[in-house]
């Protein structure tokens, strides 16, 4: 191999090149002289004949050569990729007398929809909104709450546990704590919308990655269970309906006393019985209570102090509300059935 062939074989493959009509003929090319079995690989393993003294200047010619072949298979692939040729007259490659491609507007999620309404209606009543890490701690999550050692939601098959210490949060409850402790002289009014997770088998109802909206009100004036009903009750007009009615069922949770139940009458068949509401013509929608004084002893909270809080799941709002069957539809992110509720 001499510099001479070198040099006759670029010629060629230019020339090569030049004439070609056509993107397949280039990749012709390109296999000919680039690809694994073609004639640079061919010449790059001939290189260990050459002589000691001609070998750096035949291996810089060969780098050459293909650095040429490379850059005009380039430069004829732009070609023809802007060009096309129809009776013998340039023309751009794209047809302009064809329809443009419409870009959609995107939607909110159903789930970020029941999110900002269920703040629009509480921002509205005085209550603000208030966040925190998704990673708490056993006191905020269980011992603040004044959730008991041998409570079943404690256990690792209930329970996403990081370290003894740490978990994923099992509701949005801790940021009332964590907003407690922040603010050590009430009042305390805010919301708590945020992601869950709980070891939860996935089906149609349940999932192990869910959301909740959750409400405390604490303040050192009478504040009595009327007040948590008529703030509940307002709530379930301005969400489903002026004609919707609230029922109250006694219940427990370790972090209120008295804690209640709270449905709302079916806003699909008003109370009849249908589908929705399984015949009973109520849904239930929400569990709330006034806040246990045991709750303040941890938070450092005085004992003359008054509040009430309340919680409910996001999916289950949407779902009702939007008539969706399935809570998996809500995470599967097509775009045909999500658009629909916009």
């Amino acid at each position: 191999m001499t510099l001479h062939e070198i040099t006759a074989i670029q010629e060629t493959a230019l020339a090569a090149l030049a004439v070609a009509e056509s993107a397949d003929v280039v990749e012709q090319i390109r296999i000919q002289y680039l690809g694994r079995n073609g004639t640079l690989p061919a010449l790059m393993k001939s290189l260990g004949a050459v002589s000691p003294e001609d070998r750096a200047a035949i291996g810089k010619a060969t780098n050459a050569l293909r650095t040429a072949i490379e850059e005009g298979i380039a430069a004829k692939k732009t070609t023809f990729d802007t060009m096309a040729s129809r009776d013998g007259v340039a023309l751009p490659s794209v047809d302009f007398s064809l329809p443009g491609r419409w870009h959609t507007v995107g939607t909110p999620h159903p789930i970020s929809s029941v999110i900002e309404e269920v703040v629009r209606i509480f921002s509205r009543l005085g209550f603000t909104v208030a966040d925190g890490p998704d990673i708490e701690t056993n006191f905020n999550n269980f011992v603040a709450l004044n959730t008991a050692d041998h409570h079943p939601s404690r256990d690792p098959s209930d329970t996403f546990w990081l370290t003894d210490d740490l978990l994923l949060r099992t509701q949005t409850s801790p940021i009332q704590i964590r907003a407690m402790l922040a603010n050590k002289k009430p009042p305390v009014r805010i919301v708590t919308p945020g992601r869950c997770y709980r070891r939860d088998t996935t089906d149609a109802t349940h999932s192990a990655n869910f959301h909740q909206i959750e409400g405390l009100y604490v303040d050192t004036v009478p504040i009595s269970l009327a007040d948590l009903k008529s703030t509940l009750a307002y709530f379930a007009r301005e969400m489903m309906g002026p004609d919707v009615k609230v029922r109250f069922r006694p219940h427990f949770f370790p972090f209120t006393e008295p804690s209640v139940e709270v449905d709302f009458s079916c806003h699909i068949c008003h109370g009849k019985g249908c589908r929705v509401c399984k015949m009973s013509g109520w849904i239930e929608i929400l569990g709330a209570g006034m806040v246990d004084p045991r709750v303040y002893a941890k938070v450092g909270y005085p004992s003359d102090v008054y509040g009430y809080a309340f919680g409910m799941g996001v999916e289950r709002i949407a779902m009702i509300k939007y008539g969706i069957t399935d809570i998996r539809l809500l995470y599967e992110n097509d775009v045909r059935y999500l658009t629909q509720f916009a």
